[in-house]
């Protein structure tokens, strides 16, 4: 890597963005007069608008950084997972939008009160938080990485991730605070275009950069079968398979689109329930584009760099390649893409970690005492608390080898099928009640943290490997699915252990 190519000019464009940026958060968050207005920006979010915020929450800097990486060290195989996407956001627009528009919900999981009760959608609202919290702290650690590169020659070493986290952070949490939903949703649009641009731009140079150009490039990766898209082998132990990718990404994306606050908080600001289905489908499309772009820079990347040998992980191939070969002001630009990517991300799960603690948890525990200019206040003070919360996760987060856009999947895929199946469960389980919801999902939870865990543990204790085997080679695009299937087994069979008449 070299550092030191990052020149004046880059600095100029990075601070620019940042500074922008932060400005802007804090100019759009000017009018607001309620708690509907910092959450749900008064649900007056054009479709497009919310479709591209949504695009930008999903892809943050794991798509900038650890994508092309995939393609570096494998082929165009996680297309199959996004295929799985887009079927999955079809199903989420037809099942379960329409039930979140037929109330007036700042939160998914009061959804589930209405169908069992308050219990329930304090359980599932900790869930979300914890899980989102985990992942969230992981996205922040992988755009830092950049913006480590450029402060490297400035501070020792032990000190450079740090600082570069807290600097993200920090100005993250400045205009999320100030700004809520509108300001995370425009900024949003912003940072996805300025990621989108970088991403065709490093495409353009790594063609300049490779003898022969792009042709020499696709017919290369073409004789090693690294263009592959379709993978047919029907085992459980590979993540890009079609029959992982498609059957397991399109239930990851039920579940993370479906039942995860952060996303169904951006839809639930749209102006209808047909803007808000128009986006999550537009979404699905958009993001299949972009990861081929992002894939297609990994494998221009692959040619240069004639593998990934050089590298301790695959996460540090492009923004080596940024600091090596972009031209200055080019480099800021990408940084600035990588930054972008990831504080969108970062704001909106500030904003909806905020949401659920003020809605599902402060106000339920207020009894019909908070008022709405006290539940105003409230979610400012949980939204700040939480950016601290998720910048301090960051800074404990080790780095290796796995690529970060695995761990973070793998991290959402941990309870997202148990919220989707209590979800699922509470539509199409009429006997359900409260307990079954609860007992279903705690289930769901403790058997997918033992599957979660069976690789890492049979690696630490080679006497278990025999007995953990089969658990330790599912691959990450099945959890959301066996999660789900879980919950509504046990849900359901805890509904037939008491008569129908029974309330909890």
């Amino acid at each position: 890597m070299t550092p030191s190519r990052f020149g004046i000019l880059d600095f100029v464009v990075l601070v620019a963005y940042l500074a922008g940026t932060t400005a802007l958060g804090v100019w759009l968050g000017r009018d607001q007069k309620n708690s509907k207005d910092y959450f749900v920006a008064g649900r007056n979010i054009p479709w497009w608008a919310v479709m591209f915020s949504i695009v930008a929450a999903e892809t943050s800097a794991l798509t900038f950084i650890s994508v092309p990486g995939l393609a570096v060290i494998g082929n165009f195989g996680f297309l199959q997972v996004c295929m799985g996407y887009v079927l999955g956001r079809v199903v989420v627009a037809t099942v379960l939008l329409p039930r979140y528009f037929e109330g007036d919900l700042v939160t998914a999981y009061a959804l589930l009160e209405t169908r069992f009760g308050p219990a329930t959608r304090r359980f599932t609202s900790v869930v979300f938080m914890a899980t989102r919290g985990m992942a969230d702290s992981v996205r922040v650690f992988a755009s830092a990485i950049p913006i480590a590169i450029v402060i490297g020659p400035v501070l020792p070493r032990q000190y450079v991730m740090p600082a570069a986290i807290i600097v993200l952070g920090v100005l993250t949490i400045i205009y999320t605070y100030r700004g809520g939903m509108r300001a995370v949703v425009w900024t949003e649009l912003v940072q996805a275009g300025v990621y989108a641009t970088g991403g065709i731009a490093a495409a353009v140079l790594v063609g300049h950069a490779v003898t022969g150009g792009w042709p020499h490039i696709l017919e290369a990766a073409r004789a090693q079968d690294k263009l592959r898209v379709f993978d047919f082998y029907t085992g459980f132990d590979r993540p890009h398979t079609a029959f992982a990718g498609i059957i397991g990404g399109a239930v990851l994306t039920m579940a993370s689109h479906g039942a995860d606050q952060t996303i169904v908080q951006r839809m639930l600001s749209a102006r209808s329930l047909r803007d808000a289905q128009k986006a999550i489908i537009g979404s699905g499309i958009a993001v299949l584009v972009l990861m081929t772009l992002f894939l297609t820079v990994g494998i221009g990347l692959w040619s240069y760099y004639q593998g990934a040998a050089s590298f301790a992980s695959p996460d540090q191939i492009f923004p080596t390649f940024i600091f090596e070969r972009m031209p200055h002001g080019l480099i800021g630009l990408l940084v600035a893409s990588i930054v972008a990517a990831t504080m969108s991300t970062h704001s909106g799960a500030i904003n909806s970690l905020a949401a659920t603690t003020t809605h599902d948890i402060y106000v339920p525990l207020m009894k019909g005492k908070a008022t709405e200019a006290s539940t105003f206040r409230a979610g400012r003070w949980f939204a700040l608390a939480w950016g601290v919360a998720l910048t301090f996760g960051a800074l404990l987060f080790p780095e290796g080898k796995t690529p970060v856009v695995v761990i973070a999947l793998s991290i959402a895929s941990f309870t997202q099928g148990a919220l989707l199946g209590g979800f699922f469960l509470g539509i199409f389980v009429k006997r359900a009640k409260q307990r079954d919801a609860i007992v279903g999902m705690s289930v769901g939870i403790a058997i997918m943290a033992f599957v979660v865990f069976a690789k890492p543990l049979s690696a630490a204790y080679p006497s278990l490997a025999a007995a953990l085997g089969p658990f330790a080679n599912v691959a990450w695009p099945w959890y959301v699915l066996i999660g789900t299937t879980i919950t509504m087994t046990a849900g359901t069979l805890s509904s037939f252990v008491r008569s129908p008449s029974d309330a909890g």
